[in-house]
């Protein structure tokens, strides 16, 4: 059995709480909001967050072994982003036990493009943090040109984190 790693731990414990934090904002505003864009982008606010999620949850899949999530539909509803709510939080938490095994163990799947791929899993893992920080930061950005500020990012930083 390994030694956990409490610093990966920590960083997923982090990316998990800023996803949490960030749909329960989603879920809390008007359902409008989710087609919003920000400029010179065709990816509204819910197809980021539809994207984070499944993304997400392909990530955790191909961490464990797992086949592809069903897929659903992008969000137009506080109750679809509460659906994804609860994936990302599955995913997350996948992510993090994932993170626990050996690192440079190869992982090979097949793309959506039918290309095979093969990555160590530290690869995933740090995809997959970079990934959610990107598309947090994506969505604050198209709510804010519509100014809408419900997402602070300092509010999910890692220091507000630590201070949590």
């Amino acid at each position: 059995m390994t030694a956990r790693n409490e610093t990966l731990d920590r960083l997923l414990q982090h990316m998990a709480w800023a996803n949490a934090d960030l749909f329960k904002r989603l879920g809390d505003l008007p359902d409008t909001a989710l087609s919003h864009t920000a400029p010179g982008s065709e990816w509204s606010v819910g197809a980021i967050a539809h994207h984070l999620v499944t993304a997400a949850e392909n990530y955790a899949q191909r961490l464990h072994g797992e086949s592809r999530a069903p897929e659903r539909e992008i969000p137009t509803s506080s109750a679809g982003i509460n659906e994804l709510r609860a994936a990302l939080a599955t995913a997350d938490a996948k992510l993090r036990s994932a993170a626990q095994l050996p690192g440079e163990e190869a992982l090979n799947w097949i793309s959506f493009n039918g290309e095979p791929m093969s990555f160590p899993r530290w690869v995933l893992i740090n995809q997959a943090v970079h990934h959610a920080t990107e598309h947090r930061a994506q969505i604050a950005g198209s709510l804010a040109a519509h100014g809408i500020t419900a997402i602070d990012l300092d509010a999910i930083d890692v220091w507000t984190f630590f201070e949590a």
